[in-house]
């Protein structure tokens, strides 16, 4: 499972997440990340892919509620049937 490294852009602070999910939607790439946890519930994000002027590779938290609600449906029908994406 792929990981990444997310920089919270306010406290500077890093978490790892595994990369759950991915889809493009609109011209933009979403990825669906959780905690890694195995056992039990996990708590999982959804990040947009943001490039800076530089072409640098970014990612934010999708905080629109319209946006993170067509986004959960479809991550929900790409999830594996353990998976329950609720929004």
């Amino acid at each position: 499972m792929e990981k990444i490294i997310f920089t919270d852009p306010q406290t500077g602070e890093e978490t790892a997440f595994a990369v759950e999910e991915e889809t493009q939607l609109n011209g933009s790439k979403y990825l669906l990340v959780s905690d890694g946890s195995e056992e039990g519930d996990s708590d999982a994000y959804i990040l947009k892919e943001v490039r800076t002027e530089d072409e640098e590779v970014l990612y934010e938290m999708v905080e629109d509620d319209t946006e993170f609600a067509a986004l959960a449906k479809v991550f929900s029908e790409l999830a594996d049937d353990e998976v329950t994406v609720t929004y």
